[in-house]
């Protein structure tokens, strides 16, 4: 048994608050995602619609308190937690991507994949606005928990045959495909240019 599954049996016999422990953490330093838990609790209260909102609101509130922990402490050691954990070329294009993008920035971490636990600690150390930055983790993380609320636990089977629906469309999955790895090459190209137009001085 991995040490994932060993902490997910661990933590499920606690239920919501399991879940909140887990959220919280993983949004200051843990690598453990939220949805590993979420998404099986979610399915076991189907059709329940104040449970699934409850779930939702554990998630997403104890994930942004996470963040507010994270943002304290990118501003008080976020350089030496950085760059122990990231490139120096990486930093200095995080950094130039909260000051740049700021609110969206962080919505935009909230809301996909990304660590959202760097975006915490990058704000902190850019001294974003803190009131900008509770708003735009709410908003984000808000609205990727909801949708898999509303995939999973209000639309339940639904949701579920939707989506073998789609797998089970070759030419729409493989169109699909297609229109990922463009926007990823889109994603990726811009990312390396970013903070090429303005480079540091020698």
């Amino acid at each position: 048994m991995g040490w994932k599954e060993w902490a997910i049996d661990a933590f499920e016999i606690f239920g919501p608050a399991s879940l909140a422990v887990v959220s919280f953490t993983e949004a200051i330093i843990q690598p453990l995602p939220p949805d590993i838990l979420y998404l099986p609790m979610l399915v076991d209260v189907m059709g329940d619609t104040p449970a699934v909102v409850w779930l939702w609101l554990v998630v997403t509130i104890s994930s942004v308190l996470g963040s507010i922990v994270g943002y304290w402490i990118g501003g008080r050691w976020g350089d030496p937690l950085m760059q122990r954990f990231a490139k120096p070329e990486h930093i200095s294009k995080l950094k130039l991507l909260s000051e740049k993008y700021g609110t969206v920035g962080i919505f935009i971490a909230a809301f996909s994949p990304i660590p959202y636990k760097v975006f915490g600690w990058i704000a902190g150390m850019t001294e974003m606005d803190r009131t900008s930055f509770i708003a735009a983790g709410l908003a984000g993380r808000g609205l990727r928990f909801g949708v898999e609320a509303l995939l999973i636990g209000l639309y339940g089977q639904q949701a579920l045959n939707a989506l073998f629906w789609f797998l089970d469309n070759e030419i729409l999955l493989a169109i699909a495909l297609i229109a990922m790895t463009i926007v990823a090459w889109f994603l990726w190209t811009w990312w390396n240019e970013l903070g090429e137009e303005n480079p540091s001085p020698e």
